[in-house]
């Protein structure tokens, strides 16, 4: 009997139990196979009660079934021993046990698709509902398919998290700090409106977009789309506006010769989560950028601070997933007219989004006479383990660098 054969491998693995416990159709079960029933729900209630048990055995289900059901007749007793010698003397091959949960999970999850894609064609829900339920399918076959324990070989480790490998930035200061950016980093860049934060993004994904054959996707939902290009033609060629006015056509070739026509901006002010994910799934880049962060749709926590906290982790799982991650995100009022910004300076946060950034730049402006071009950057958190020519010194740092809107670059003082 099957069943025999799942509550076998439900008991030595708790890793399949979470994978497929919950694809698997409890009310059939119950309504069938009342006795069997139990023991589902046994193995259920002891892992729910011990969070840190691998696996259970026959003593620890027939106890934890007992204690569910205290009246239980000498017959009922006598049954359950039955059946827990029954699953014990289950001789089923494990990858046939493995195979047949991963087709009753994927048919179960079609199913479900189909009973949502129904009801959005009938305008009951909505179409993200849809895509919610495609995006558990692809997390769960991404999963399968790729491998999710790190490797042991220390030249790979080495080379994973420092080594030539990663994204250099253009301002040379930050790759002594931070050093490059790989797969797997998160960290948001922040400032008061009309910084020049769009101006520093320009100026750095442009240097990006020439060291990698991957697209670049650029999640655009404040500035207008068409704005941001121009300054990333500015910044990549150094020149200015009337520069490019002048001779459109070699400005273009000589920018996708640099840049290779990587850079991807998607420009959309209502853009969502399932939006990104969707071009992520497309492009497969090898750096994201999210401007505006905290603007992104589809999280759905009550309290602004625990939806905060949901877009950062999600932002750091797209990171782990794909590639690099850059968010961008305001400052409070707290930070206006103030050179060094710190994490207490991020805008309406506590600390939910902090706690997921591997690195966070602030960038500070004044008011003072002759500073209006004077940008003040610092590292006010640094986990990036950096590279050979970075410096222990500056992993915390502080630059004065000047802005040149111009030509849409900074350039360290």
């Amino acid at each position: 009997m099957v069943e025999y054969a799942i509550l076998k491998y439900l008991l030595q693995n708790r890793a399949v139990y979470n994978k497929y416990y919950n694809y698997i159709n409890i009310k059939y079960i119950k309504d069938n196979y009342k006795d069997i029933y139990k023991l589902f729900i046994g193995i259920d209630k002891y892992y729910t009660n011990n969070k840190e048990a691998t696996s259970l055995t026959l003593a620890e289900l027939e106890a934890t079934v007992l204690s569910m059901y205290p009246m239980m007749k000498d017959v009922e007793r006598g049954l359950l021993s039955t059946l827990l010698h029954q699953i014990d003397s289950n001789n089923s091959q494990e990858e046939s046990i493995v195979e047949y949960l991963r087709q009753h999970r994927n048919r179960s999850i079609a199913g479900e698709l189909a009973i949502v894609a129904f009801d959005v064609s009938e305008g009951r829900k909505i179409f993200s509902a849809l895509e919610e339920v495609y995006d558990k399918f692809e997390q769960e076959r991404t999963r399968e398919q790729g491998n999710l324990y790190v490797s042991t070989s220390l030249s790979k480790l080495l080379l994973s998290v420092s080594g030539d490998n990663g994204l250099r930035w253009r301002l040379p200061w930050l790759n002594q700090s931070l050093g490059s950016l790989r797969k797997g980093d998160f960290g948001f860049v922040f400032a008061r409106p009309e910084t020049g934060k769009t101006t520093f993004l320009a100026s750095e994904v442009s240097y990006f977009a020439e060291q990698t054959d991957k697209p670049i996707l650029w999640c655009n939902n404040e500035e207008g789309g068409d704005k941001v290009n121009v300054r990333c033609y500015q910044a990549s060629l150094g020149i200015t506006l009337e520069q490019l006015r002048a001779n459109p056509e070699q400005c273009e070739a000589e920018f996708m010769q640099k840049t290779g026509g990587r850079i991807n901006i998607y420009d959309d002010g209502a853009m969502t989560r399932h939006n990104i994910e969707e071009r992520c799934r497309e492009l497969q880049p090898g750096l994201i950028i999210l401007d505006q962060i905290d603007k992104i749709k589809g999280f759905t926590s009550d309290r602004y601070d625990l939806q905060m906290k949901e877009i950062y982790q999600w932002a750091r799982e797209l990171a782990k997933k794909y590639c690099p991650v850059i968010g961008i995100c305001q400052a409070g009022g707290t930070g206006d007219g103030v050179k060094w910004l710190n994490m207490n300076h991020v805008d309406s946060s506590h600390t939910a989004k902090q706690g997921e950034a591997d690195f966070i730049l602030g960038i500070g402006k004044v008011y003072d006479e002759g500073m209006g071009d004077v940008r003040f950057l610092n590292i006010s958190k640094n986990k990036l383990i950096g590279d050979d020519d970075s410096i222990p010194d500056f992993r915390h740092g502080k630059i004065e660098c000047v802005i040149k809107p111009e030509i849409a670059r900074y350039e360290a003082v």
